[in-house]
C-alpha cells in the first residue's frame, strides 16, 4: 500500500554533504521507486529560533518554516528521521527543531488537570536512521541506545507516532566504500517498503 512519507535529514550543517545526506537520498529513491509519496525537510536549512520559555512553547506562533514542517508531518503516514549521534543522542538542532515543531495544538493536546496529553499524531510510523562512529553494538549493549530511546518515547511515542523502528549505522569514519554503498542499498531497501 502506498504512503505519504516525510524524510527529515537532520544534520546541522548545511555547508557539506555527509554520509547522512546520500542516505536519505536512497531512502527518498527507494520510495519513490516503491510508488510511495515524498517529502523532505533539511533541518539544516531552516530559519527558526531556539524556544526558551515555556509561555512560548505552549503560546508562541511558530515561525513560517516550521509551519511548513507541520504541515509536512501532519501529511505523512511515516516519517524517516536520518542523523547522526552527537554526545549520545541527536545533534541541538534537530532537537530544536523538534521542540518548534511538536507543541501543543498541534503534536499533543492538554486535557484535564493531571492526566496525559491527547495524542495527536497517531496513525504515523516512523523509522530512525542513525549514523555514529562508535560501533553500533556499542552504542546499543553498553550505553543501551539511550538518546534513540529517549527520543522514540518521549518524543515521538508521547505524540502518538509508533511503531518506531531504528537502524543503528556504526564505525562511519571506519567504512570501506562497500560497506557505506551495502548500507545505501539497505536504507533504499527500507524506502521501497515504506519502512
Amino acid at each position: 500500500m502506498a504512503k505519504h512519507i516525510t524524510i527529515i535529514q537532520g544534520h546541522p550543517d548545511a555547508g557539506a554533504r555527509h554520509f547522512g545526506h546520500a542516505l536519505a537520498d536512497e531512502y527518498a529513491k527507494g520510495a519513490e521507486d516503491g510508488g510511495h509519496a515524498v517529502k523532505r525537510i533539511e533541518v539544516a536549512r531552516l530559519d527558526f529560533p531556539l524556544l526558551r520559555t515555556k509561555e512560548d512553547f505552549e503560546q508562541g506562533a511558530p515561525a513560517e518554516p516550521i509551519k511548513q514542517a507541520q504541515d509536512a508531518i501532519m501529511w505523512a503516514d511515516h516519517l524517516a528521521v536520518i542523523y547522526p549521534l552527537w554526545h549520545g543522542t541527536m545533534p541541538a538542532l534537530l532537537k530544536a527543531f523538534f521542540e518548534q515543531v511538536f507543541r501543543p495544538g498541534f503534536a499533543f493536546e492538554y486535557d484535564e488537570a493531571g492526566r496525559f496529553p491527547k495524542k495527536r499524531l497517531r496513525g504515523r510510523t516512523a523509522r530512525l536512521v542513525v549514523t555514529m562512529g562508535m560501533p553500533a553494538f556499542a552504542y546499543r549493549w553498553l550505553f543501551f541506545a539511550h538518546g534513540v530511546k529517549a527520543f522514540e518515547r518521549s518524543i515521538l511515542g508521547f505524540c502518538g507516532i509508533g511503531p518506531v523502528k531504528s537502524t543503528l549505522i556504526g564505525n562511519i569514519e571506519g567504512m570501506n566504500e562497500k560497506q557505506r554503498m551495502e548500507w545505501l542499498d539497505e536504507v533504499r531497501g527500507l524506502g521501497v517498503l515504506g519502512k
